[in-house]
């Protein structure tokens, strides 16, 4: 990588919460935060916000007319956002902002097409508030940003591809700070269809862990949903003032062979490791925070993959998704905070059900991995 990239703040709202001690209280806690919701035909397990984070996201939406017809996505990268730079010097608004998502406005957009439907006509801001677009321009007018604005979706790699492009940004001198990450509301009667049409989502059977990340010996896909924003700062060099830096990125795209297909050695994976990792040894890596949806053949490639590149000196790995479920186009930026969690405490936090899990004595530099359908492999490493 060009140049060292700092992390000066950072925030998110999930199933864990929205304030740092809350959300690592509750990573330290051994029990999961799935329930199970009735969605018409069947009752699926889901890991929503809670109580007290959906009043705020309400708060949020009374506090402004504007925001009132906004998504829930959209509101929660607003809140994400409000959080991360509310303890830093980024008033004057000479940031760029780039936040995605991989579905966007579900929630609103299945809203709008079921009212086309039953009355052959809908309304006016259907169009503006679904589009993509809508989710870093509110933040821009939220925060009076006067810098680039850019939303994407790269599926469930979607926030370390925002995090790689504000790299690109700050390091070409264009830009030098930047608002990253990624937002994802998906607990729609319509997303969950589709996964259980792909075969890949949990079964609603009452069991101790419902999503068995890294468990090997599944004999069936234990993929659940979540919702939640994770955003954070970022900053050229080492600052002072640095929660985390950033050592090291790596990215790939494996050649498609189905739509949501990896290779069983997740290549993508390989080569994304491998870029992150060039400027340092492999020793010096403790940790790294898997992609690791639940899903048989997701959890075994990229296993295969840490093994081509690690060989007999595989780190301790983790994963947050048999707590929190796949929040999709988020679910990078919240891994990336899991990790920075982990550096700040010292602490490694395990897979409960899980045994015999290396624990690393010292938490120095920590890879974290994400992927999407078609092998949009993302990899950053992190210290302190």
């Amino acid at each position: 990588m060009q140049n060292p990239i700092s992390i000066t703040s950072m925030a998110s709202i999930s199933s864990l919460g929205s304030h740092p001690e809350t959300i690592w209280k509750n990573y330290c806690n051994p029990n999961h935060n799935f329930v199970l919701k009735d969605f018409g035909n069947s009752k699926e397990y889901i890991a929503p916000l809670s109580d007290f984070e959906n009043v705020e996201i309400e708060k949020l939406r009374e506090s402004n007319n504007k925001y009132k017809n906004l998504d829930k996505s959209v509101l929660m990268a607003l809140f994400a956002s409000r959080k991360a730079v509310e303890n830093t010097n980024w008033k004057d608004g000479d940031f760029g902002i780039n936040i995605g998502s991989s579905r966007g406005a579900t929630s609103l957009f299945e809203k709008h097409y079921k009212e086309f439907l039953e009355r052959n006509k809908t309304n006016p801001l259907a169009s503006p508030t679904t589009t993509l677009g809508n989710i870093s321009s509110w933040i821009a007018h939220d925060l009076q940003s006067q810098g680039p604005t850019i939303s994407h979706s790269i599926t469930c790699s979607t926030a370390l591809h925002a995090l790689i492009n504000g790299i690109a940004w700050i390091n070409s001198g264009m830009c030098d700070k930047f608002l990253v990450g990624g937002t994802e509301a998906p607990l729609t009667d319509f997303t969950i269809a589709q996964m259980k049409a792909m075969k890949i989502y949990a079964s609603n059977e009452e069991t101790s862990y419902p999503c068995r990340t890294l468990d090997f010996a599944k004999k069936k896909n234990t993929m659940i949903l979540g919702e939640g924003a994770s955003i954070m700062c970022l900053q050229k060099g080492k600052k002072e003032n640095a929660i985390a830096t950033i050592e090291g990125i790596g990215y790939a795209t494996e050649i498609l062979e189905h739509n949501t297909s990896i290779s069983d050695d997740a290549l993508c994976f390989q080569k994304s490791m491998s870029m992150a990792l060039k400027n340092t040894s492999l020793s010096d890596v403790n940790t790294i925070v898997m992609h690791a949806p639940g899903t048989i053949k997701g959890d075994s490639s990229e296993y295969k993959a840490i093994q081509t590149i690690f060989g007999d000196s595989i780190p301790a790995l983790t994963s947050n998704k048999w707590k929190i479920g796949h929040t999709f186009g988020a679910s990078g930026a919240l891994s990336l905070e899991f990790a920075i969690l982990m550096l700040q405490h010292q602490k490694f936090i395990d897979i409960p059900f899980l045994e015999n899990q290396k624990h690393p004595k010292q938490l120095k530099k920590i890879l974290v991995n994400a992927v999407g359908f078609g092998g949009n492999a993302v990899s950053v490493l992190l210290s302190l």
